[in-house]
């Protein structure tokens, strides 16, 4: 008896190695290709981090540790605490106020025109998300040209300048633009989700628009609402698209951290520096995600 046990338990043995070796041959690629294009440049940014690296020069021959230096050096230079503080105002209000409170309200403003026009404004807002940056940056360029763009002329103020004028709110607006379609269709389909009999009953009730949607309709679409904020808050965060724009001008008052990290990085040669930046900008992401995280664990408790 002992002996037939072990015999059909070998067959078993068997195919369990095999599975075992099936799934290790399909996921082998793709953990060939997540060490080759995340883990390994993740590692040899933190090790150019801790280095006075340079494109140029003797650093880039022979680049020397230097521990924290690039760290501390970043934590007090003003230009850096600058840029972090540009990025902030610009998650604040492209992200958070902008495409969150106009996404939300194009969403709920099409529940009630006809399919037609709902099909036409989706479309347009659609447009502006799914066009290549470059050429959103151009349109927008042109828009808002100092001698014939096309805001100066219908506010018939021809010769402002926008851009360096108003370099934070044109890059503001410039990516609340082009990014709006996101929210609108994630709220679009969180409010599509909402019980229609519950919009019904507190009107039926006597709720005014307000009251039915701090009682009916948010209760619902919270979380989509702190999903939604937390995605694009990173994206924002991590935009890189108002370089197109203004290429952190005039004299860094639109140098947001990446526009910064470039500039440090690729064009002034330091890579050492700015692998640094990198590294606490990759930080700054981590305690944004935990925050919104916890709002969520929060609200589902």
């Amino acid at each position: 008896m002992a002996a037939q046990a072990t015999s059909a338990a070998a067959p078993e043995t068997d195919a369990a190695g095999l599975g075992k070796a099936r799934a290790t041959a399909f996921v082998t690629p793709a953990l060939l290709l997540v060490g080759a294009f995340l883990v390994f440049p993740a590692l040899w940014t933190l090790y150019l981090g801790i280095t006075d690296y340079r494109l140029t020069g003797i650093a880039a021959a022979d680049p020397q540790i230097v521990g924290l230096q690039n760290y501390t050096d970043a934590l007090t230079d003003p230009q850096f605490r600058n840029a972090l503080a540009l990025t902030l105002l610009f998650v604040l209000g492209s992200a958070i106020v902008g495409q969150t409170v106009l996404g939300f309200s194009i969403a709920w403003s099409m529940r009630a025109v006809p399919k037609t026009v709902k099909t036409v404004v989706e479309s347009l807002v659609l447009l502006a998300w799914i066009l290549p940056s470059s050429i959103v940056a151009f349109l927008w360029i042109a828009y808002l040209n100092r001698d014939n763009g096309t805001l100066n002329s219908v506010l018939g103020t021809s010769g402002f300048d926008w851009l360096l004028g108003h370099p934070m709110l044109s890059i503001i607006v410039f990516n609340t633009w082009r990014g709006t379609a996101f929210s609108m269709l994630l709220f679009s389909a969180a409010l599509n989700a909402v019980p229609p009999s519950q919009l019904e009953t507190a009107r039926l009730a006597g709720a005014d628009t307000f009251a039915q949607f701090r009682d009916v309709v948010f209760p619902h679409i919270r979380g989509h609402v702190l999903t939604n904020t937390l995605l694009i808050s990173l994206w924002t965060f991590n935009d890189f698209s108002p370089y197109l724009l203004t290429a952190g001008g005039p004299n860094h008052a639109s140098e947001t951290l990446p526009v910064y990290i470039y500039n440090s990085a690729l064009y002034s040669g330091e890579l050492g520096y700015g692998s640094a930046i990198s590294l606490i900008m990759l930080l700054i992401n981590l305690l944004i995600a935990v925050f919104y995280l916890r709002l969520l664990k929060d609200r589902r408790s």
